[in-house]
């Protein structure tokens, strides 16, 4: 390459630096909605990633390469402190001047309430929408042992694991594009035209999703931890249980002996387990069945970050299911 060649390039290098300098510092806590913001950002910039894949959010320490980016960060974007309670003191601590956006409490998100107790159908969310009844429970035999294990993992009033719910990430794709075109009016045709493309992405996908999951409807499945209500509801596919609720601390003896049970009497097909939690759990609940596994990540955790990491996270979630039953 001649010298020219070399200085043009590298002149190019810096002003493309300097470009993508200006764009606003983007941190976001986890990949599925790292991947909704890198799809509005597509082409301008790209944000950073808090929470990295395999690990769950439930509990997590930064490294200093994520808290520099926070600290560094014009604007947060995180599920919020329902999802991740421990980060809510570190955003105030060291993104304290960024523009926050609790995806949770974004208008138009559906929330859904947390169910909490091992067989689904008998805790009807639509009663408890604040969820300030959850004194009666004493029909539950295994609650108070559950309870105790469960201390130490409060939660909010609603369960967290919204982004499994496509129609949330269509909403929360505009609200991104809302927030970024604030901060950056220059590039703001560019989010918005991003954020079209990107809800037109999912609607195709809420199709393909529907004809992967029509031939087995009929199946009954039991998942790890009760994070996939959202999935469920956006897909008319109900869980007939959990091994753990929605925080993923260990079930008690009787939590698994009533999950057993439920295998045993209503011919269960699938019991699905998750990359990040301990596989010892479900082949303690398969003993003795005969229903199959297989494996659901809700956060996607081997795939690659970036904008079409969502998309990709769903349709795997769709064919974990499919194949299981």
């Amino acid at each position: 390459m001649s010298r020219k060649l070399i200085a043009l390039s590298l002149t190019a290098a810096f002003l493309g630096g300097t470009a993508f300098a200006e764009t606003p510092n983007v941190a976001v806590d986890i990949a599925p909605v790292h991947s909704l913001v890198a799809r509005v950002m597509q082409g301008v910039g790209a944000p950073n990633l808090i929470v990295q894949p395999g690990s769950s959010p439930h509990e997590y320490t930064l490294r200093p390469s994520e808290a520099a980016a926070l600290q560094n960060a014009d604007i947060v974007f995180w599920i919020g402190p329902d999802l991740t309670p421990w980060l809510t003191n570190t955003i105030q601590t060291l993104a304290s001047d960024a523009n926050v956006t609790s995806l949770l409490e974004a208008d138009g998100t559906i929330e859904l309430a947390f169910r909490e107790n091992t067989l689904f159908e008998a805790h009807d969310h639509d009663d408890h929408d604040d969820h300030d009844d959850h004194d009666d429970h004493d029909d539950h035999d295994d609650h108070d042992e559950d309870a105790g294990a469960h201390e130490g993992h409060d939660h909010g009033a609603h369960d967290p694991h919204a982004w499994l719910s496509p129609r949330n990430a269509m909403t929360w794709l505009n609200v991104i594009a809302g927030q970024l075109s604030a901060a950056d009016p220059d590039n703001a045709g560019a989010y918005f035209a991003n954020a079209a493309a990107g809800r037109e992405e999912i609607a195709a996908l809420i199709g393909e999703v529907n004809a992967t999951l029509d031939p087995v409807r009929n199946g009954q499945f039991i998942v790890f931890h009760d994070a996939y209500q959202y999935f469920e509801v956006d897909f008319n596919f109900p869980a007939a249980g959990a091994i753990s609720i929605s925080d993923a601390s260990d079930p008690s003896p009787a939590r698994i002996a009533e999950i057993q049970e439920r295998i045993a009497d209503e011919g269960i097909d699938c019991v699905l387990a998750e990359p990040q939690f301990n596989p010892g759990l479900v082949a303690t609940v398969l003993d003795g069945t005969d229903a199959q596994t297989g494996v659901l990540d809700p956060l996607g955790s081997d795939l690659l970050p970036g904008p079409s990491m969502y998309p990709d996270l769903i349709r795997n979630l769709s064919l974990a299911l499919s194949d299981c039953m």
